[in-house]
């Protein structure tokens, strides 16, 4: 992989304002187009070529995979939570309004926290799912054929 030293460059380049895009997809999804789940791909994206260019085992010291684990089933359980918190309050499930007294700041604050489960979720996911398929390697034998 040396001699591939400007995808290098290149990559180096564009990682950090693919990983700042998302952040802006991220929370600024409530008001314009965008959200949760299109910054979690653009998130998944920026390492995912981050892997193509370094290779899988960099990825995996990066982010190991029990980490992303970890991250999408925190994202789902930030999503449901919310959701069960606004239950518990009286509200029906993502009723929002239960989160703040003025309903326009708890509409705010009720997506901003469901799309960063969501964003969480999907980059873990999609990382998950690269890693799987690019680490598996399977070696036929001649019994295979």
């Amino acid at each position: 992989m040396e001699h591939h030293s400007i995808l290098r460059v290149v990559s180096k380049l564009l990682i950090p304002p693919m990983l700042v895009f998302a952040l802006y997809v991220q929370f600024h999804g409530e008001y314009s187009p965008g959200g949760g789940f299109q910054a979690g791909v653009v998130f998944a994206a920026a390492f995912i070529l981050y892997s193509l260019v370094h290779g899988i085992d960099a990825l995996i010291k990066i982010v190991p995979p029990r980490a992303l684990h970890v991250f999408s089933a925190v994202g789902a359980l930030i999503f449901a939570g919310t959701g069960v918190v606004t239950m518990l309050l009286g509200e029906p499930f993502l009723g929002y309004y239960a989160l703040a007294e003025n309903p326009v700041h708890a509409q705010e604050w009720g997506i901003v926290i469901v799309e960063f489960g969501v964003g969480m979720t999907v980059a873990s996911v999609m990382l998950s799912l690269f890693i799987a398929f690019a680490s598996h390697n399977p070696r036929l034998d001649d019994k295979d054929w």
